[in-house]
């Protein structure tokens, strides 16, 4: 699929660090209960952190306890894409990606049982997101 965004792996190395290159560009998850967003409550506006996509909000950003930061629907229903299932614990989970760029943010889980208005689960690495505060600093 083409993108907005399109680059060669040598440019977003030269971009990303590390750790960000392995989760959105190769596609991992970072450990649980380790990523900088799991349990804040900050209020703004969650982007891609490789190409700056608006994808999600802290007013869907709800607290799963998984381990990961959990979003029930992202900003825009166009802002990311559903693809593919993969494995994830003996759990098959659709795979989630920026619609901008193409990077890996985490995967979709439904019908879990939370009190959220979708009955959704977007599971994304913090190392996929860069927040944007509502104070705009």
């Amino acid at each position: 699929m083409a993108y907005d965004i399109e680059k060669s792996d040598a440019e977003w190395r030269a971009e990303l660090t590390p750790a960000e290159f392995r989760v959105l560009r190769g596609a991992t998850d970072e450990a649980p209960f380790t990523g900088e967003y799991t349990d804040t409550k900050e209020e703004g506006v969650y982007c891609c952190r490789a190409c700056g996509a608006e994808l999600f909000t802290s007013e869907e950003k709800f607290d799963s306890r998984c381990g990961w930061p959990s979003f029930y629907d992202p900003k825009d229903l166009d802002s990311v894409e559903v693809k593919q299932q993969r494995s994830l614990f003996g759990q098959e989970a659709p795979v989630v990606q920026c619609a901008r760029c193409g990077s890996y943010l985490g995967e979709l889980f439904t019908g879990e049982g939370f009190n959220t208005p979708t009955d959704k689960r977007y599971c994304i690495n913090s190392l996929s997101l860069r927040l944007n505060p509502a104070d705009g600093e």
